[in-house]
């Protein structure tokens, strides 16, 4: 029965992204939300200037869609699925503002950092409140082992460390067609098997729901894309598949299957560091690192499923420890 309801999960959320984007391409063009390409990226990715973004419009309503029917319809709308809807939301909102005040507004940085930066904190707050007023565990259990860790207090450091380090990282992989699409569906569906196996059916509803948004989002934005998401889905993402590690208690095993995001927030760590340090040397031709394979003359396609083999093979191994250790 469970199966049945997240395949028509993941066909709803799938279903909704192919009939919506279709509509919401052509008014994107209309409106002149096009993607401004920085002067300082790769010379490559000049040419996809003018490509609509804000297109993480079309995943959140897709997510959302289909977490509330699978939730309405087979009775899991509960407090867990309301906080992911939320946290999704509520960053989603926060990368809706930056990209409509590069793009509309014409301020190339949108938001400033510290805006952005607060934004995030204050969400992240109220995400743990929440959790916590609803008696979850600050243990920390270490993967592979029966071992747990109860941080009490510091969990609090923890959760928001996870949801600024998530969105940020995910933001951060945003640069390639199809790269974060790709890349977070295999983060999502690795979440949903894990939440699937220790029965937290509504966070394995969400999971899925973001898995077929991804995969629907995924046919228009796979190169050449048609559209982007811009921070509007990046940052979307982030706060969910940290809020989807928190409640599955995966915290130390986010590291793992997200590690295609720590890996590319790693590498703008490592560069700037090294660059300050060093006088203006670098480590990589140009982070985050898919733009280093750009710059080394790589094709677009090979670097995206490059991370994508990647990406599983660290899902192979967050789902061994959870699931099957």
């Amino acid at each position: 029965m469970m199966t049945t309801i997240l395949l028509t999960t993941l066909i709803i959320a799938f279903l909704v992204a192919i009939i919506f984007s279709p509509i919401f391409i052509p008014l994107l063009k209309m409106l002149k939300f096009g993607q401004y390409i920085r002067d300082e990226g790769p010379k490559e990715h000049q040419k996809k200037s003018g490509t609509p973004t804000m297109g993480g419009v079309i995943i959140v309503l897709s997510i959302v869609a289909a977490s509330l029917y699978s939730g309405i319809r087979y009775g899991f709308l509960n407090s867990h699925l309301w906080l992911l809807i939320f946290v999704t939301l509520a960053f989603g909102i926060i990368g809706f503002l930056d990209d409509f005040i590069k793009v509309v507004m014409k301020r190339n940085l949108g938001l400033t950092s510290k805006q952005k930066l607060l934004g995030q904190i204050i969400v992240a707050v109220i995400f743990y409140i929440i959790i916590i007023k609803n008696g979850f565990s600050t243990y920390v259990s270490v993967p592979g082992t029966d071992w747990s860790i109860n941080f009490y207090w510091a969990y609090f450091i923890l959760a928001i460390i996870m949801l600024l380090g998530t969105s940020n990282g995910t933001n951060l992989t945003d640069g390639l067609d199809g790269l974060l699409s790709g890349t977070a569906a295999i983060a999502f569906a690795t979440f949903a098997i894990i939440a699937y196996d220790s029965s937290q059916h509504d966070v394995a509803i969400f999971s899925t729901a973001v898995c077929g948004a991804l995969l629907g989002f995924l046919v228009f934005n796979a190169h050449p894309a048609k559209v982007f998401m811009g921070d509007t889905g990046s940052l979307a993402l982030g706060g969910a598949l940290a809020g989807v590690a928190m409640l599955t208690k995966s915290e130390i095993l986010l590291v793992i299957i997200g590690g295609i995001f720590v890996i590319e927030t790693l590498s703008v760590i490592i560069q700037v560091t090294y660059f300050k340090a060093t006088g203006g040397r670098r480590v990589f031709k140009m982070s985050p690192l898919h733009n280093h394979y750009v710059l080394s003359g790589w094709k677009e396609w090979r670097i995206v499923t490059t991370f994508w083999i990647v990406g599983i093979l660290f899902a192979i191994i967050g789902v061994y420890l959870k699931v099957w250790l």
